[in-house]
Order: structure tokens, then sequence, then C-alpha cells
């Protein structure tokens, strides 16, 4: 008589990818890691449990229905990472590329819906050539299926995608609608389509690192938030990513006991910001010196540098932080950098976690290549998130925050709950000189030594406006302070507005400057 147990796990054994030696010698060789190891890599040792692994297509077609695919070319389950319970996917490119098929759907949306249940964040190992050609039209529904359930889940559960593999078509746009993407650095590749494809199409010649590469997506286009030399070292990340923020839209992000003074003072400001305007600095000193021991988790450090964004935790809660870098392009506001930024605060405002923004630029890129770029539609983006963003907003003005630029940076009449300035801050249309220039213009034109003229106006205009005691005296600015109170001003006034109350008229949805 058959043994019906003996029969289950000689099945379940065959199952398991590490039971195929050619499989695993296979990724091995192309310095991977199997879907397999991914998994048990990734979750907390013995807590991964795998779903759905018996799925099989039905398709008869192209001789499909003589192949044993085993996992259909991707695992589902569910673990537990620094022990709170998520979700991920991992393709396994051994089976036929990874390619999905309607198997393959089911398998997604059942661990999408699973997710999406419980509010938990859902991971995923991108390594798979798209849809499978073999399934037709069904394979075409996968994507589509998953592209939908993908941007219905987002913002109510964090979505974070691997890259560790070659990802082109459907698997790239997959990734690009979640919330972070990690590519693996050399293995990972995005593209829609490769350069054969490229190639025959408009007679360009390419390699798969410049149209998708790690360099590419993480200075080009953007579309990489993190770059990892290692799928260990992709797994740290998202496991540093996870402790900033909350399982689902509902929760708080999670908090952390206090282990660095709340009154520890930061004199070391004064010397980091120079008193000269046209001299540079590192704003990120400026952030490593006021937050929890120093930790800042930058996000897109390589993509429009002249703005930064990325968390850290204030008196052991999560904060978001946009920063303008005045050591590149003097802090300039340009078509990447407000797109990037625009898309971290909806980020922060969709899991509730408080945004500190820091001023320091001349104002928008001016120059025929912007406006043709589309400044204007991608600047309004950003001054349409800080407005729409509910959570608590405290903008510091640490020097310069001239015209557009001023709401750009969560000016008060954006919703800032407080605009602090220290001495050093300017807010003004612009810049002394210019101003001048308008103010005085009558003066000017009369005066015999012009040059003398405009130094003596200039300094003029600079006393009457170019300093933050006249923000505070209309009351856009709520308090001038010294340097060395900037932790302590923060987690105050982070306090007072962790609570505030959300007030917005009714509405489906915004229809913001996509």
């Amino acid at each position: 008589m058959k043994d019906i147990y003996q029969e289950l796990h000689e099945k379940r054994e065959k199952l398991q990818i590490h039971n195929n030696p050619d499989r695993v010698e296979k990724m091995h060789k192309k310095g991977k890691l199997t879907a397999e190891e991914r998994m048990l890599g990734f979750f907390d040792k013995g807590t991964y449990l795998e779903l759905k692994p018996w799925t099989k297509n039905r398709c008869n077609d192209f001789g499909m229905s003589d192949k044993d695919l085993g996992n259909e070319g991707i695992l589902c389950g569910c673990g537990e990472v620094n022990g709170k319970e998520v979700f991920a996917m991992a393709h396994d490119v051994t089976v036929m590329g990874g390619s999905m098929g309607e198997a393959g759907r089911d398998k997604v949306m059942n661990c999408f819906d699973k997710a999406m249940d419980a509010g938990k964040p859902l991971i995923s190992f991108s390594d798979a050539a798209g849809a499978r050609i073999q399934e037709g039209v069904g394979a075409l529904h996968a994507y589509c299926s998953t592209f939908g359930r993908t941007s219905v889940a987002s913002g109510w559960i964090p979505q974070i995608t691997v890259i560790s593999g070659t990802c082109a078509g459907g698997t790239a746009y997959c990734a690009a609608i979640t919330d972070f993407i990690i590519q693996v650095d050399p293995i990972g590749k995005m593209f829609i389509t490769g350069p054969g494809v490229i190639k025959s199409v408009t007679g360009e010649e390419t390699t798969f690192d410049e149209i998708g590469g790690s360099q590419v997506h993480s200075r080009v286009t953007g579309l990489s938030h993190f770059i990892a030399h290692s799928e260990e070292e992709a797994f740290a990340i998202i496991r540093s990513l996870l402790s900033f923020i909350p399982p689902n839209s509902k929760e708080m992000p999670p908090k952390y006991a206090i282990n660095d003074p709340v009154d520890r003072k930061t004199p070391e400001i004064r010397d980091i910001i120079p008193l000269n305007q046209q001299r540079a600095y590192d704003v990120k000193d400026i952030i490593r010196s006021f937050v929890d021991n120093g930790d800042f988790l930058e996000v897109q450090k390589d993509y429009a540098m002249n703005m930064v964004i990325g968390f850290a935790r204030m008196a052991g809660e999560t904060v978001g932080i946009v920063a303008n870098q005045p050591k590149v392009f003097a802090g300039v506001i340009d078509v990447d950098a407000s797109w990037k930024s625009a898309r971290f605060v909806r980020f922060c405002d969709s899991y509730n976690i408080p945004l500190i923004i820091l001023a320091d630029t001349p104002g928008y890129m001016p120059g025929v290549k912007q406006e043709h770029g589309g400044i204007i539609r991608n600047g309004a983006k950003l001054l349409f998130a800080f407005a729409e963003a509910t959570v608590p907003k405290i903008t510091v003005v640490l020097r310069k925050d001239f015209g557009g630029a001023y709401s750009a940076m969560c000016g008060k009449g954006m919703g800032a709950d407080f605009v602090l300035a220290l001495p050093t801050g300017e807010l003004a249309i612009m810049g002394a000189d210019g101003a001048a220039a308008v103010v005085f213009k009558k003066e000017l034109a009369a005066a015999e030594d012009k040059d003398a003229k405009m130094a003596e106006l200039t300094e003029k205009y600079k006393e009457i406006y170019l300093n933050p005691y006249r923000g505070a005296e209309y009351g856009i600015v709520d308090d001038v302070i010294d340097p060395s109170e900037m932790r302590e001003a923060l987690i105050k006034r982070l306090k007072i507005v962790r609570d505030k109350p959300h007030r917005a008229p009714y509405r489906k949805h915004t229809n913001g400057p996509l």
C-alpha cells in the first residue's frame, strides 16, 4: 500500500530549490542567490512560511502541459523581520526565466491579498524576464493585475522592491510603482526593452549596463533609491528602512527608547554654517548634528544631489527630512530635485511620518533647459505635496529662502505648523543686489558713483528685509532660535503637533500635477 505521508514529503521536497543542484549552481555561477536563499536569508531564522507552493499552470499550448515548472517561477510567503510580520515574493529565474503566467498571477494576487488584509509590508525580490510568451493574453493579464494591485496597495502598505537580477518589461514597471527600489550592483538591471530590440528599432548600439545598470538608475533616472553591493546588503537596507516606517497607513511609525538627550545642545551648527552667504557647506552635517545619535538614512543620495531627503529619529520617533544642499548648485531647486522631494513628502504623509524641512536655496533653477524640461509642472509637484501633507511639518530657515522656493520649502502658507529661523536666515523675494536695483532704481540713476551707491543701498535693503526678524514680525516665522538650540526646539514643537487634527474638505482624491 502506498505511504501517502511519504509521498507528501517527497512531493514537497521536490519543490524545494535546494534539492536541485543544477539550478543552485546556475544561480551561484552568476553571483546570485536562489529565490529560496533570498527568502530564507531575508526573514528571521525559522519564520518563513511559503504560500500556495502547489499552484500549477493550466496552459496546454506549445508543449507547456509536458513541463514540470515546480514553483511556476515565483515564491510567495511571509515571515518575521526583526520580530515583525512581513510578506515577500521572489522570482525564480531558473524556471522559464522567472516569467509570469496565469499560475504565477494566482500566487502573486494571493500574496497581495494576504498582505493587504493583514496590513503588513510587502517586499519583492525581482529577477525576471517579464510576461510568459507561451501563455499569451493570460500572461498579459498576470502583469496587468500586478500593476493594478500594486497601485491599490500603495499608501496602505509599504512596498519595497529589490532588483536582484535582470528585470525587463513588466517586471521593471512593477518595481517602478512600489515605494522604494534597492538595486543590487552589478547583478541588478532594469529596462523596458533590451539592447537587441533597441538596435532593431532605432539602430542604437548599447549595453545592459548603459540602459539599466545601477549607475543609470541611481544617478540619471532616479529610479533606484538605494544601491547595494550584495544581496545581503540589500537585506540590511530593507531592515533599516522597515525600522523607520509603520506596517500600514493606520499605524504610527515604531518608537524607540530615547538614548540621546532631548536637550542636547548643537553649538557645532554655528561653525558649520558660514556667515558669508556665498560660501557653501554640507547640510548633512547639520542633519546629523540634531537627529538621534547622528543616525540618518539618506534616500536617493546620488540623484538630484542639490536636495537631500531621508529618515532619522528625534527623541526615538521617526521623522522625514527634506533639505536643500548648498554645496551642490547652491541648493537651487530644479526639475529632478522637485520630483525627488515631492514623492518623498507624499510617502511620509501616507505613513504618518512628520516632516522637518531645512531651507537654504536661492530659488528655482533658471534656464531654457529647465523650462523645457517642465520646471513649472515639476516644481508644482513639490508645492502640491507639501500643501496636501497633513502630518506635522516644521521648517527651519538656515540661510537663503528666496522667491518661489520659499513656498517650495514649505513656508507658513503651505501649512507649516512651525517656521523657525536661525539668525543667518534670509527670507525675501530675491537676493539683496537684485532687489536693491529694483527698489532703489531712481536713487541709483541719480548717483554719481553708482558702484558706491549700489553697495550702500544693498546694505540698506539687507538691514530692512534680509533677516529673519521681519518675517517674525509678520508672524510667518514663529521664532528665531540660536543654532545650539536646534535639537531641543524641534523636539518640543514636534511633541506639540504630533496629534494635530486632520482638516480637509470632502473629496474623492486630489488632482495634483502628476
